[in-house]
């Protein structure tokens, strides 16, 4: 979309807005209309606490810093690329479209206006932006060029960093000193690409091996031990990492992905009630993606009874905590549970729900976080204080949200930005723990 030697002009679709309301700025030198049934759109959007609102409000905000009689004519600048920008005003439906979309729909009103100056241009290409794949497919049925917004897609999915790696035929006296506590400098290991902030490492010779992490901080590499946390143990290495990750002060932003059965809400919840004397709350948040055309507004009851089928995949792992044996306080982990719901120290919610508080010394787990945008994930991660840790887990496969996928959600784009980061850890669950059957499902259906 951007450095091309032919200027192309391009028509962008709502949810392009909606998505980034700063998408006005990346196309460089070329030219961007925007469709009057756009700002017809956007109007439904301004009020409201979701990231939709926002972006309506802050796009409508940047439009009128750069309005001018000329925005409705030939347009006006933006940047210093020598792109334009211009508002286009509605005009009649091409005979051809009509005949094939229904005029009542603003998705073929935007169509309508792209297909219009396509047929008209005679100064390079014209192209509608859409988050809609299906606003694309009719797009491109009528002969119009159209383009997802990838301005803030990861790379290829099959890089995509995992937080480990395997290092096979180690020299014994590297895992001695792991074992005896000294650890050793990452130059020791012979590897392909060098290690990066936290990494995690699976170390084997023919008779020993370690599980260990690449420490930044002191420049070691470090023994990596399978403990408990909560009643609940690691049954793999990478459970093994994650919670070493989890529990870890110095590392106040993590990332958990893996298909379902995994155990990373599990995991996260366990570590933060493991360490819930270092915290002033913790907050659980999922999302909320219905999984039908239903709303939060179709649901019966009170909001609570609305949040409630949103919530129960939170609440079964709580069950799953609650039954394991009491810990060291000697109290059943259930008591202990139940005491912190009724004294707010532990409190599940809708993520948009959370917005406006403050998150200061907050053990903050967010759930469910491939359904989140990347200015969503960058929203809640600046939103942090002192003392915080936040813990985003999802599977990046498994999208619901409409106009996202595994390429341009925010997890996606959190552990393709923060890889390298001391601050930073990430650990890819691959195996499924929760049964035979849950794994095999998973993996064939």
């Amino acid at each position: 979309m951007v450095g091309s030697e032919v200027r192309k002009t391009f028509v962008l679709d709502t949810n392009v807005i909606l998505h980034d309301s700063s998408c006005i700025t990346q196309f460089k030198e070329h030219a961007i209309v925007i469709p009057i049934s756009v700002l017809e759109e956007l109007d439904q959007f301004k009020k409201g606490n979701q990231s939709t609102n926002y972006h309506a409000r802050e796009f409508l905000r940047s439009l009128d810093a750069l309005a001018s009689d000329a925005i409705f004519n030939n347009g006006v600048a933006v940047g210093n690329d020598g792109g334009s920008i211009r508002i286009q005003l509605e005009r009649e439906f091409d005979p051809k479209l009509e005949s094939n979309f229904d005029r009542s729909k603003i998705d073929h009103h935007i169509l309508n206006c792209a297909y219009l100056l396509a047929k008209e241009s005679r100064n390079g290409p014209v192209i509608l932006v859409s988050k809609d794949v299906n606003v694309r497919l009719k797009a491109k049925a009528v002969g119009l060029q159209s383009e997802d917004y990838t301005t803030d897609h990861v790379r290829d999915l099959s890089v995509v960093y995992t937080g480990s790696r395997v290092v096979e035929n180690l020299d014994s006296s590297l895992i001695d000193s792991l074992y005896a506590a000294n650890g050793f400098a990452p130059e020791q290991l012979v590897l392909d690409t060098p290690l990066i902030a936290n990494e995690n490492l699976i170390l084997r010779n023919h008779q020993k091996s370690a599980l260990a992490r690449f420490h930044p901080k002191e420049g070691l590499v470090r023994r990596v031990s399978k403990g408990h946390v909560f009643g609940v143990s690691p049954r793999n290495a990478e459970q093994t990492f994650a919670l070493s990750v989890l529990s870890d002060p110095e590392i106040p932003l993590v990332t958990l992905v893996g298909k379902a059965g995994t155990g990373k809400t599990l995991l996260a919840l366990a570590a933060a009630l493991e360490q819930r004397k270092n915290y002033r709350q913790i907050y659980l948040a999922r999302p909320i993606v219905p999984l039908s055309n239903k709303d939060m507004g179709f649901l019966p009851g009170e909001i609570g009874d609305k949040l409630s089928p949103y919530m129960q995949p939170i609440y079964d792992n709580l069950g799953v905590i609650m039954n394991h044996s009491a810990n060291g306080e000697g109290r059943p982990p259930s008591q202990q549970i139940q005491q912190m719901l009724e004294e707010e120290k532990l409190v599940i919610s809708a993520l948009s729900y959370i917005r406006g508080r403050s998150l200061h010394r907050i053990f903050f787990i967010v759930d469910e976080a491939q359904n989140l945008t990347p200015h969503e994930v960058k929203t809640i991660i600046t939103r942090a204080g002192e003392g915080t840790k936040i813990v985003f887990t999802g599977d990046i496969f498994q999208i619901d949200h409409p106009y996202l996928d595994a390429q341009s959600n925010g997890l996606s784009y959190l552990i393709e930005k923060m890889q390298g980061e001391p601050l930073y850890a990430h650990v890819n669950l691959e195996k499924g723990e929760r049964s035979e059957l849950a794994q095999l499902a998973s993996d064939l259906l």
